[in-house]
């Protein structure tokens, strides 16, 4: 009885034979989604140590709180994360699970465990960031001029996370596919 190739390790060392590699694009395109995350990370760190980072003294109230500095580390740490994660569909441990992790080290990935959440991360990301270029047209007085540049400097470029992780989605689904 021949196990479908969903079932079988994808190292080849069972007779199987691996996926293709990803394509360079592919790989480009899931290193540049983790750092686009980055610099709003690093914004919001900066906050939770009590830089203003472009807030006015009295728009920085409402981020001068345990609260909000938890949320903003979380929500940081997460985001960064959630973008490394992205390189699993480029890398071998995207189609094979690591050794070291416990009770599921070393078993295939199944295409579909991988691509149903990184697609609906896909539509997620696309729909939360779609606004953003909008970000110039809405009043920020609780920020600096200056502030108001750089947040929206930084955040725009979170716009491509989405339509990035859904190209990066479609060619890990394609390599890995069942015949």
């Amino acid at each position: 009885m021949t196990r479908s190739r969903q079932e079988c390790p994808t190292d080849g060392t069972d007779g199987t034979t691996p996926p293709p590699p990803a394509p360079p694009w592919a790989v480009r395109c899931a290193q540049l989604i983790t750092l686009i995350v980055l610099p709003t990370g690093l914004w919001r760190l900066a906050m939770v140590f009590g830089f203003p980072s472009g807030y006015t003294a009295a728009g920085f109230v409402p981020f001068d709180t345990p609260g909000a500095k938890l949320w903003m580390l979380t929500l940081s740490v997460v985001c960064e994360l959630l973008a490394l994660l992205s390189l699993g569909l480029v890398r071998p441990w995207g189609e094979t699970v690591p050794r070291w992790i416990p009770l599921v080290g070393g078993r295939p990935v199944r295409p579909l465990a991988a691509v149903v959440p990184a697609a609906a991360g896909a539509l997620a990301l696309t729909a939360i960031w779609a606004a953003m270029p909008l970000w110039w047209t809405y009043p920020h007085t609780d920020m600096t001029p200056t502030g108001r540049l750089l947040v929206g400097l930084i955040y725009q470029p979170l716009v491509l996370w989405g339509p990035l992780l859904g190209a990066v989605t479609v060619s890990y689904y394609r390599r890995t596919r069942p015949a």
